[in-house]
């Protein structure tokens, strides 16, 4: 059992070491301008643009039920002016990232591991090796900078539709009058809580790519090998951005 619970933390504390390396690269290239801003591009519009349906879809009706539920309480106690801040507050410091970086990290998570992990089965990386190229410079880069970037963009859109569907059923089905909604709304949400909404996102962006990366530049066994890389790479993305938003919550909103 000894010997059992030892490979199990020599092999946990391999993993980290070799994150910990591939952000180091990452960030060493990023640093020295080592980006192709074309490939860049095209992976901001494939992980970040093409999921800006399912973001509004899955933030819209996440706000409209939190409304649903919270606005026919607040108004059986006479409290509906407390419903646009509750909403606003809820959706901007918590529900909009945090879907954000599900949604991202199912979609765009999957699609990083399983491009990678072919390319790595199919020693297209080692090509990469013997050209002299990097990999790290040629395939994590360019990922990183665009999750980084477009997943506080989504959020904004986030932020939008998810208050926005609270807003429509607060009115039209529970009855709250418009200007009490956005008053509240508008009187309790500060710059800070914004701010601090794009700097989870942002943060969960840089998880998500790290995580898929990572598990499909490790892929082994071929075809079965990225499968199982991108199933990783997703419960891995996933699980991260919970954790990471319980420790960025506790230190921005003390």
């Amino acid at each position: 059992m000894l010997q059992r619970i030892f490979a199990t933390s020599l092999a946990f504390f391999e993993q980290v070491g070799l994150i910990g390396r591939l952000i180091g690269e990452t960030l060493y290239h990023i640093f020295r301008g080592d980006i192709d801003f074309k490939e860049t591009i095209k992976q901001m519009v494939a992980l970040g643009v093409e999921s800006i349906f399912i973001v509004l879809i899955v933030s819209g009706f996440t706000g409209m039920v939190f409304s649903l539920q919270v606005s026919q309480e607040f108004a059986r106690f006479g409290a509906a002016s407390l419903i646009g801040q509750l909403l606003g507050l809820a959706v901007v410091r918590e529900l909009a990232p945090v879907l954000t970086g599900v949604v991202v990290a199912g979609r765009a998570g999957s699609a990083i591991a399983a491009e990678l992990g072919t390319m790595k089965v199919t020693e297209q990386v080692d090509a990469l090796k013997a050209l002299a190229t990097s990999p790290v410079q040629y395939l994590v880069v360019p990922r990183f900078l665009a999750c980084a970037i477009m997943v506080p963009i989504l959020t904004i859109f986030a932020n939008l539709i998810g208050v926005f569907g609270g807003y429509l059923v607060s009115v039209y089905q529970v009855g709250v009058i418009p200007a009490v909604f956005w008053e509240s709304t508008v009187a309790f949400l500060r710059p800070y809580d914004l701010f601090a909404s794009l700097f989870k996102a942002f943060f969960f962006g840089i998880v998500i790519v790290i995580a898929g990366c990572f598990k499909g530049l490790n892929t082994k066994d071929g075809a079965q090998g990225v499968g199982d890389s991108t199933i990783s790479s997703v419960v891995s993305g996933m699980i991260a951005v919970f954790i990471a938003n319980y420790f960025l919550s506790a230190l921005l909103f003390k």
